[in-house]
């Protein structure tokens, strides 16, 4: 997002907006009323944002701890390089994919694509794991389970 192409009224609509979603019959109207315009004019500008493509989507963050997906890891992929699009494309679809990263190589570790896979046990994560494997016919990735949540939250943007 061009920073330089906002209004000071477009970054507060964007702050509101990553915040905590009012839980009520109108909450646009409560959002744009905390910031001091009309629910119309609110809602108009972020129908705006997303045809100019300066948002590209919104949506819920689960916490996937508490609703039950007990079990998370990284993996990290040794891809060719012809096949990284392919490769990303067939995980993506996986719905117990929560990301999936192209990253540089660096001496002695030659992995470049990364995933975040979720599941309810760590059973179920290498079930998914080795799935994904089978699919892409990636044979060489190793995989990280989380050991301790410290911090996980979204971007935070024109919050100084």
């Amino acid at each position: 997002m061009d920073e330089k192409n906002l209004t000071r009224l477009d970054k507060e609509i964007i702050k509101v907006l990553q915040g905590d979603f009012p839980i009520c019959e109108e909450p646009y109207k409560v959002l744009a009323e905390k910031i001091g315009i009309s629910e119309e004019e609110f809602l108009r500008r972020i129908k705006n944002f997303v045809e100019e493509k300066k948002i590209r989507r919104m949506g819920a963050v689960l916490r996937h701890r508490e609703a039950g997906f007990k079990a998370n890891a990284l993996c990290a992929w040794e891809v060719p390089p012809e096949k990284i699009d392919e490769t990303a494309e067939i995980m993506c679809k996986n719905s117990a994919v929560s990301h999936c990263y192209d990253r540089t190589t660096a001496p002695n570790w030659n992995y470049n694509l990364y995933t975040m896979v979720h599941a309810k046990s760590r059973q179920e994560c290498d079930e998914i794991i080795l799935k994904l494997a089978e699919q892409t016919g990636i044979k060489n990735f190793q995989v990280f389970y989380s050991k301790k949540e410290w911090k996980k939250t979204s971007m935070k943007y024109f919050c100084e």
